[in-house]
């Protein structure tokens, strides 16, 4: 995985819901385990814009439901800095599924997403309709 540019504040920990933001048949998935994640004794794992996951299905079609898969967080509201000073915060918290390479399992994204996860994830950006 490619290094992210800014300074991003992990704020979604373990168990944490978030909303799916693609057209795969997930509506909101709860967070399991963040991949690659160092972190203080005793303390739950985080996450943040552009983090890689694993999260499990709360509801969606049958098909989907209660299964484990891997997914991108794309926004959080929690505010965090870019290089160039801004700040920046989205309305919700909102993932993507991916597969094991990191490519989209869906075939477009619904609202914005964060210049960081594309630039992490390029598939992300190929299949989204505005980059914030």
């Amino acid at each position: 995985m490619k290094a992210v540019s800014s300074k991003i504040v992990k704020c979604l920990p373990v168990g944490a819901v978030i909303t799916c933001a693609d057209n795969t048949g997930v509506k909101e998935m709860q967070i399991i385990s963040v991949k690659s994640y160092k972190g203080i004794r005793r303390a739950k794992p985080k996450a943040g814009v552009a983090s890689w996951i694993n999260v499990k299905v709360i509801r969606g079609t049958e098909k989907v439901r209660h299964e484990v898969h891997k997914a991108v967080i794309i926004r959080q509201k929690k505010e965090y800095k870019r290089p160039n000073g801004t700040s920046i915060s989205f309305e919700d918290n909102a993932g993507v599924l991916i597969d094991e390479k990191g490519d989209t399992r869906g075939s477009f994204v619904k609202g914005p997403v964060a210049k960081e996860a594309v630039e992490r994830f390029p598939s992300i950006g190929k299949i989204s309709r505005m980059v914030v």
